[in-house]
């Protein structure tokens, strides 16, 4: 009754929680099971979200208004069926040779940047230097204006830590490559791979923070960017335009000792660490999950 009514089942991936789908009207009112309440994160400016239950989604949708479920005097007692009605229209299944598929790509679709496997040697500037529980918004907003960019990662990178310094991703396209040092939990809030893949493509090798959050680390590291952990006090000596230099990166990561950082503007060494499993590792070291998936692909 509610997918015939017009409700949809989303994919697993982001949707409606960041206006990708499912945008309200101006003015409207939309009830939401989603986590998200960020103001214009549905999608519309001026936007009226309620977080609500799913069984208080169901109800009101069913309803047309809002309605506590607790409220509703008829009780409808369901037996569970011995065969479950099917409902696939909504998929359309592939076909036996996917070589003969053109995709058709609008002015704002592009393809997804992949990095080549990981160096031996990063050599960088500091090309930005922020401090405690950054989030991912920091990293890049995700307003209306950003939003329509998703799938077009060169326009949307334009906007990676513009409400922090407006001058980053000129300064790191410039420089061709850069390290980002941050402090503790670092990329800590919603789960948006974007806010590692923008960087990435803006040239982003390393980041040496005191703390990650766990799932931007591991959108980092599939993206190809180095996450490392370094003492608070080393953290210190650090200044935003330092050029560091990474050495023995591979043998590192295959023999899990620490690495040296060597600060060429200062003329002094400090140590970092990694924690990465042996498949995060290999992910990282074959250029990011994209090139490492292609590679199994072709084994």
């Amino acid at each position: 009754m509610i997918i015939s009514s017009g409700s949809r089942i989303l994919e697993s991936a982001c949707g409606f929680c960041i206006g990708m789908g499912q945008a309200p009207p101006t003015g409207g009112i939309s009830l939401r099971t989603g986590n998200r309440n960020f103001p214009g994160r549905s999608g519309t400016q001026g936007d009226n979200i309620y977080l609500v239950s799913p069984e208080i989604a169901a109800a009101s949708a069913l309803a047309g208004e809002f309605v506590d479920p607790t409220t509703i005097e008829q009780v409808i007692k369901i037996e569970a069926p011995t065969q479950y009605t099917i409902d696939d229209s909504g998929i359309i299944p592939p076909i036996d040779d996917s070589s003969s598929v053109e995709i058709l790509r609008g002015p704002n679709i592009k393809e997804v940047p992949v990095k080549g496997p990981l160096t031996d040697t990063i050599k960088s500037e500091v090309i930005l230097k922020v401090g405690d529980n950054i989030t991912t918004d920091h990293i890049l907003p995700a307003g209306a204006k950003v939003l329509p960019l998703r799938s077009n990662i060169p326009a949307i990178a334009e906007f990676v830590y513009v409400n922090v310094d407006d001058t980053f991703a000129t300064r790191a396209k410039a420089a061709g490559s850069g390290i980002i040092v941050g402090g503790t939990n670092y990329g800590q809030g919603s789960s948006r791979e974007h806010a590692a893949l923008a960087p990435m493509f803006l040239g982003i090798d390393a980041l040496i923070v005191n703390s990650f959050a766990r799932i931007h680390r591991a959108n980092l590291i599939n993206f190809r960017i180095l996450p490392l952990l370094i003492d608070a006090a080393d953290n210190d000596k650090i200044e935003q335009g330092d050029e560091l230099e990474i050495n023995d990166i591979l043998s590192n990561l295959d023999s899990g000792k620490d690495f040296t950082v060597k600060n060429l503007t200062k003329g002094i060494e400090f140590t970092v660490k990694s924690d990465m499993t042996d498949l995060e590792k290999n992910i990282l070291k074959a250029g990011g999950k994209l090139a490492y998936t292609r590679s199994l692909n072709k084994n």
